[in-house]
């Protein structure tokens, strides 16, 4: 799909902004409704960046060179097989 990791990377550090903004328009934008509600603003977009973090994770097992755990394995599996042959 063309999304690469330093893209979830980008989204992760670009929410904990949003959510700093979102907090402040909230107190500026609604100044009868109080911090608490502001606060809820901030944390729900703020709840974003450990999801962008995760995927940025997992894409870039995809992008290494043995990127998933399971390819991995299977190099490992090819490995003791061809000892086990050898030996």
């Amino acid at each position: 799909m063309g999304l690469r990791s330093e893209h979830a990377y980008t989204a992760a550090v670009a929410s904990i902004g949003l959510s700093v903004l979102t907090w402040a328009a909230s107190l500026r934008a609604e100044p009868g409704k109080g911090l608490d509600r502001a606060d809820r603003w901030g944390i729900f977009v703020g709840e974003w960046a450990p999801t962008f973090f995760g995927l940025g994770i997992a894409l870039s097992h995809y992008e290494q060179e043995e990127g998933s755990l399971l390819g991995k394995a299977h190099a490992d599996g090819e490995r003791q097989r061809q000892m086990a042959g050898t030996a």
